[in-house]
């Protein structure tokens, strides 16, 4: 029987997968952070190990990366779980030698039947991340189609939480507190928008001193947030992102 360390901060998650596991015959050892996970990789002697990347601290890609450099347990497949799978989670992945990625969420058939095929390989690799990156379209070109208009600096994908997908251009701060600024932004004014019954957020325009900030959901997932220093490139900046939703999604 196979032992199997099931790591994930949300405890929904972690009992989602420990069932769809044990049903299949899996022996399950559970970590509620990446911290637990480090002291359990020697304890427990895992055969696969079940990752969600994004976690305080200790993230998925840093469990991946002790795994490949323990000395006994070094070649097990590393499974990483992921609610945003894109160009830039990929390619981490691939940095960290993971042996696949799952899109959460999903069903209890599609996590055994990638944990049988990840025990099955030689190498413990199946769909390796580096092939998925390599059919991909680039995120980062579709964001600089936006930063290539007149007085937009920046334009950047942000999850629902705030954490970096993609981005491209520059600005005072670096993206990653813009993106987590656009996502506190987005789900105070969607809570406002829900009690006043109005349903969820499709776009809002921030006008300052100095220029407006764009922020547009993409699907239910992401938030798109656009700088604008030209007032005047507003119109172009909206047609593109309707224009382009639809392929944006695919990064998602």
């Amino acid at each position: 029987m196979a032992r199997v360390l099931v790591v994930d901060d949300s405890l929904s998650v972690r009992k989602m997968v420990e069932r769809a596991l044990e049903t299949k015959g899996f022996e399950v050892v559970a970590a509620s952070s990446g911290a637990e996970a480090m002291e359990r990789l020697d304890s427990t002697m895992p055969d696969l190990v079940v990752c969600d990347v994004v976690m305080p601290e200790v993230d998925g890609y840093r469990i991946c990366e002790t795994v490949r450099l323990h000395p006994v347990l070094s070649h097990i497949p590393v499974l990483l779980i992921s609610g945003i799978v894109n160009s830039a989670v990929l390619d981490r992945a691939a940095r960290v030698r993971s042996s696949a990625v799952l899109r959460k969420p999903f069903t209890a058939d599609d996590l055994a039947r990638k944990v049988d095929e990840l025990l099955a390989a030689p190498t413990g690799v199946a769909a390796t991340p580096e092939a998925e990156l390599a059919a991909l379209p680039d995120l980062k070109a579709a964001l600089g189609q936006l930063v290539g208009m007149p007085g937009v600096p920046l334009a950047a994908l942000v999850d629902r939480e705030g954490f970096l997908i993609e981005a491209c251009g520059e600005l005072g701060v670096g993206p990653e507190v813009a993106g987590a600024l656009a996502a506190c932004l987005t789900e105070s004014s969607e809570g406002m928008g829900r009690e006043l019954g109005q349903g969820p957020l499709s776009s809002m325009i921030l006008d300052y001193e100095a220029g407006m900030l764009l922020l547009h959901g993409v699907g239910p997932s992401a938030i798109l947030a656009v700088v604008l220093r030209d007032p005047t490139s507003l119109g172009k900046v909206r047609y593109y992102i309707k224009k382009s939703l639809q392929e944006l999604l695919r990064f998602l």
